[in-house]
């Protein structure tokens, strides 16, 4: 029996290449955009394009119930990917953007789960793989809000992986560090003048997009998923540093240059 996978954030990167993977190997791919010039691109390729904006409560509960009339009740993975940054020193965000920030990277994210576990949890069996970051073990100067859904996403994925223990649904985190997708060039910035950009150090530790399929992969078919997968050296490093480091030490070297804020 063909398994059945819904992925969000279809539409470039990650999402975009976790589709194509998992067709060739087998999986019928539910891919969920934003937009729908971006639902035809991917029907237009041979996938099932499924309209959905993590921002709207209601387009999530219209996807979710269109994934569920497509796989006709039996979801086998959710691959939750879509998200995006709000980089920006934090007196200088809204309660409007941190709030934007949360619906997309984790309010979206919890409504569309719990609206899909119906479609896992009868047959005994699932994953849930959900894309964090870097940015969800370490926080630096700039990318407080970003990295605060992803810290919070980290600690939800956590609590729903030990309420699901013995279902045969299994929780996974995927934590990239800098990858060559368009996530940067995307980013909300909430200050034109002075925006956020990442170390001239990070381009060297770049990696493509596809560096995330081994972990994809395993976190669908292996019989003992990982809880965690780090995705680039960057990512493996902090891992170890946040683990072995001060935390005063540990500010001294994340922190960089960032000036106080004006007065």
């Amino acid at each position: 029996m063909q398994k059945c996978v819904f992925i969000t954030g279809c539409s470039s990167g990650i999402g975009l290449v976790a589709a194509q993977d998992l067709q060739q190997r087998g999986y019928r791919v539910l891919a969920g955009c934003r937009k729908p010039d971006d639902v035809a691109r991917m029907n237009d390729q041979g996938y099932t394009g499924v309209l959905l904006d993590m921002d709207d409560a209601d387009s999530v509960a219209a996807a979710a119930e269109r994934v569920l009339t497509l796989c006709d009740g039996r979801l086998y993975g959710l691959f939750n990917n879509a998200g995006y940054g709000v980089y920006g020193p934090l007196y200088s965000l809204s309660r409007a953007q941190l709030e934007a920030q949360f619906a997309t990277n984790l309010f979206g994210l919890h409504q569309l789960t719990t609206l899909l576990l119906p479609a896992m949890l009868p047959h005994g069996e699932g994953r849930i793989i959900n894309t964090s970051s870097v940015m969800g073990l370490v926080s630096t100067p700039g990318r407080g809000a970003y990295a605060a859904s992803k810290y919070a996403l980290e600690a939800w994925s956590d609590a729903l992986r030990m309420e699901l223990h013995g279902s045969g649904v299994r929780v996974s985190l995927i934590e990239p560090g800098p990858l060559s997708t368009a996530f940067t060039a995307n980013v909300n910035q909430t200050r034109a003048d002075r925006p956020v950009k990442n170390p001239g150090i990070a381009a060297r530790f770049e990696l493509p997009a596809t560096a995330v399929l081994p972990k994809l992969r395993h976190a669908l078919e292996s019989r003992r998923p990982r809880l965690r997968y780090p995705v680039t050296l960057v990512a493996h490093a902090l891992t170890l540093l946040r683990r072995l480091l001060p935390a005063r030490m540990l500010d001294r070297l994340l922190r960089g240059k960032e000036t106080p804020p004006p007065p």
